[in-house]
């Protein structure tokens, strides 16, 4: 199961990655998270609390790390359940910057919960919105 976003952003990967990596103003500028707390960096873990699930903090792990390109952020137990977010910067020749958010959920225990799960769409538009706003600020 798979969720993904993609946006155009008139901006640097430079800055973008600095707004994505800076944990302590991500409810500043986020409007579908709660509250982020941690350092957002390779092989650190983060809290995290999103408006979709209030009730629940997720305990992710930064797995993947390459400034300013890539970023993955990981949460759950494999084989039975686990999310894996990526994030990703590509620089376009107009100076712009492609950016995709995407989540696959894996795991044995899928079949049965996924009929649970919400649907993450408006959230990650909502995301990718927030961000651009961000980074197209002068």
């Amino acid at each position: 199961m798979e969720c993904a976003v993609n946006t155009n952003i008139n901006s640097s990967p430079e800055k973008i990655w600095n707004i994505l990596t800076n944990a302590a103003k991500y409810v500043q500028w986020n409007s579908t998270i709660i509250s982020l707390e941690g350092k957002i960096a390779l092989g650190e873990k983060i809290k995290l609390k999103v408006k979709l699930d209030p009730k629940r903090t997720f305990n992710l792990k930064i797995s993947e790390f390459s400034t300013p390109v890539k970023m993955v952020w990981e949460d759950g137990m494999a084989p039975m359940f686990k999310g894996v977010r990526t994030y990703t910067l590509v620089k376009n020749d107009d100076g712009t910057t492609g950016f995709t958010m995407s989540e696959v959920f894996s795991g044995l225990m899928l079949p049965m919960i996924a009929g649970s799960l919400p649907d993450f769409a408006p959230a990650f538009e909502q995301f990718a919105l927030d961000l651009k706003k961000e980074a197209e600020k002068n």
